[in-house]
C-alpha cells in the first residue's frame, strides 16, 4: 500500500483522519426517548435536540429543524457583525427572530423561514445595502435548499 502524505495545513482529527481549517467535526449521540446529545469539537460546547411535539417528541430542546432556522438567523447575524467590525460600525444590540413553518405535506420538511431582523441603525445608513447584501450572502443562506422559501423583514432604528 503506498503511503499518503498530508500538507502541512491539514492536521489529524483522534481516528488519525485528514481535517483541514475548513472541516468542523461535531459528535452526536442518539440518548433514547428522542434525544440527541451533540459534542462541538473544537471547543467542546453541547447542544441537546428533542423531536417537536408534532413529531413523536416532547419538544424539550430545540429540533433539528429549529437548529437549521437558528443556524440562518445567527448566521445573518454573525456576517452583519463581521462587517461591521470592518467597517467600524456598531451593531451591538442587533436582533433576528426566525419563524419556521413546516409542510403540511409528506416528506416533511420546512417550508418557510421568515426572519426579522432589527438593527439599531437608521435605515437611511450609508451601509444599509451592503449590510442587507452580507446577510443574504451568509453561508447558510447559500446552503439552503432552493425550495425552502427565505423572507427577510428588516426592521431599521429610526
Amino acid at each position: 500500500m503506498a503511503s499518503v502524505s498530508y500538507s502541512p495545513k491539514f492536521h489529524k482529527n483522534q481516528n488519525n483522519l485528514p481535517t483541514s481549517p475548513t472541516m468542523v467535526e461535531i459528535k452526536l449521540s442518539y440518548e433514547g426517548n428522542l434525544h440527541c446529545r451533540a459534542v462541538h469539537q473544537p471547543s467542546g460546547a453541547v447542544i441537546g435536540t428533542d423531536a417537536p411535539l408534532d413529531n413523536n417528541g416532547l419538544g424539550q430542546a430545540f429540533s433539528p429543524t429549529d437548529l437549521l432556522a437558528t443556524a440562518l438567523g445567527s448566521c445573518m447575524a454573525t456576517v452583519i457583525g463581521i462587517l461591521a467590525k470592518r467597517k467600524e460600525i456598531a451593531v451591538e444590540g442587533m436582533t433576528v427572530t426566525v419563524r419556521k413553518f413546516m409542510s403540511d405535506d409528506q416528506p416533511r420538511r420546512i417550508k418557510r423561514l421568515e426572519l426579522d431582523l432589527n438593527i439599531p441603525l437608521p435605515g437611511t445608513h450609508p451601509e444599509r445595502k451592503l449590510i442587507e447584501s452580507a446577510a443574504r450572502g451568509c453561508p447558510v443562506h447559500h446552503s439552503i435548499h432552493p425550495e425552502i422559501e427565505v423572507v427577510m423583514n428588516w426592521f431599521w432604528a429610526a
